[in-house]
């Protein structure tokens, strides 16, 4: 009991070595359209480095250094959402010591627009985006999830008691009912947003209704609060450590994580992975340090084994896509290692990478 009092302690007591040096302002240039955050850590560059890499190239297909300017794609619906997106203002969380929250909010604008708030969780030890699966021992997430999924479960029903306590409902309470008797409450770790608070985790659930019928929708987000201390025994050590303020860092997925490295030995490159789903599917970004423009990979990860094929170009004529190069490479520790086959001439060049 006593070493749980000190755990909690210790979160709420430790505010200081990396928070007091971790600033955030505007990414210039500053527009009414484009307020995106800029990280400045001084204690440590490298981690700032990181966790801007992924805020642009992951939110606007932008790589830091490029020469065009960084809201130049998302501002003109030329990113790979074919959206016009716009970033209205960003805010620093108050969070534990090792941890950089930050919430962003903006609107995408497709046939019909559609605001978004986003949270983004960096461990400032590593300058990695904290994933959700990594927080809890992989045969508590599932409890996790049932506990997100009851709280949102009961948040609906006694609404639709509320609603159903009419005797003489409109057609609008009947179009509310039927929203939520068909909401979706399945939510799973990787798609739910969540952020980090002093004392509780806060997790942010979809909303029931589409686009269409959101003005109905009056309960919005699902937002479910847990304490901290409430999730002790699901924790994993990576998450102990990393709530507790300790140093120790443990081994964590692959998802979203930077690497860097070369192809044929000669040139560098950065590669950014995405999530990694419950299929073992994934896609890579990555680009040559030298000319900074973003390519994909999609494949598989297979135990440690990765499969990925990198397309040249979409072809109206066939009307599939046109390969350029095939990736097969083994994860070992924090280093990837493998080969880059060119699908034209089928040479075979070395690939090397290593963890940022």
């Amino acid at each position: 009991m006593k070493s749980k009092i000190l755990f909690f302690l210790l979160i709420s007591g430790l505010s200081l070595s990396q928070q007091k040096n971790v600033t955030i302002k505007n990414l210039a240039p500053k527009m009414e359209d484009f307020n995106f955050p800029l990280v400045s850590y001084s204690q440590n560059p490298r981690i700032e480095n990181k966790i801007n890499t992924f805020l642009q190239v992951e939110q606007l297909e932008h790589i830091p250094g490029a020469e065009e300017n960084p809201s130049k794609l998302v501002l003109s619906g030329k990113t790979s959402y074919s959206n016009y997106v716009y970033f209205y203002s960003w805010e620093k969380m108050d969070t534990p010591q090792n941890i950089l929250s930050i919430a962003i909010d903006g609107e995408a604008s497709g046939a019909y627009p559609e605001g978004f708030s986003i949270w983004k969780n960096f461990d400032l030890r590593t300058g990695n985006l904290i994933n959700a699966k990594d927080l809890f021992q992989s045969n508590s997430i599932k409890t996790v999830e049932n506990l997100i999924q009851k709280k949102v479960k009961k948040e609906i029903n006694d609404f639709l008691v509320q609603l159903k306590s009419d005797k003489n409902p409109s057609e609008e309470v009947k179009d509310q009912i039927s929203i939520y008797e068909e909401c979706y409450t399945d939510y799973k770790l990787e798609s739910i947003r969540y952020y980090f608070g002093k004392d509780k985790i806060r997790f942010i659930a979809g909303r029931c209704s589409n686009h269409a019928m959101r003005a109905l929708d009056e309960l919005g987000d699902h937002v479910v609060d847990i304490p901290y201390k409430d999730l002790d025994k699901y924790w994993s050590s990576y998450a102990k450590n990393l709530l507790s303020g300790s140093e120790k860092i443990d081994k964590t997925s692959l998802d979203n994580k930077l690497y860097k490295g070369t192809i044929d030995g000669k040139y560098p490159i950065t590669v950014l992975f995405d999530q990694i789903y419950d299929d073992d599917s994934l896609s890579v970004k990555y680009w040559y340090n030298k000319n900074k423009k973003l390519i994909e990979w999609h494949g598989k990860l297979k135990g440690n084994h990765l499969s990925l094929l990198e397309s040249d170009y979409y072809s109206e004529e066939t009307r599939m896509w046109i390969l350029k190069a095939a990736i097969e490479a083994d994860l070992e520790g924090n280093k990837i290692t493998g080969t880059w086959q060119d699908y034209n001439t089928k040479k075979y060049l070395k690939l090397e990478l290593e963890e940022l």
